[in-house]
Order: C-alpha cells, then structure tokens, then sequence
C-alpha cells in the first residue's frame, strides 16, 4: 500500500511540474507575439521598434548619432 502512495504523489508532482513548466511556455510564447509599435527615425527614416529607438526633443531616432547630430 505504501508503494502505490508513493507512486500517486511521485506522479502528482511530475504532473503539477510539467504543467508548470508549460505555464512558462506558454507565457513566453504570447509575449513574443505581441505586436510592438515601429517609429521611422527623424533623419534617415528607418524603421525600427520604439523599445530600441533613442528619443530626443520629442522625435525618434535609430541612433543616438542622428539624435545628436539634430540638436547641434
């Protein structure tokens, strides 16, 4: 009897950890799809995501260079 209890709480655990682990999964694989806004930089115009665009006087920039050189 103290075997089979063993294994019952044994697989529970296994259970609640690949659920778990797939929880993560999961939530990485929705992070990754949502959609990020695109801002052209102010003297070349290419487009990049605002979370790695530099801002200076309100305007967007790919560079800290092409940010610089505008407010020169």
């Amino acid at each position: 009897m103290g075997k089979w209890l063993f294994l019952v709480l044994l697989a529970l655990v296994v259970y609640l950890a690949v659920k778990a682990a797939r929880r993560k999964v999961r939530a990485k694989v929705r992070s990754l799809r949502t959609p990020e806004d695109m801002v052209a930089c102010g003297r070349c115009g290419v487009n990049l995501p605002k979370s790695e665009a530099f801002q200076s006087q309100g305007r967007y920039f790919c560079c800290k260079d092409h940010g610089d050189s505008e407010t020169a």
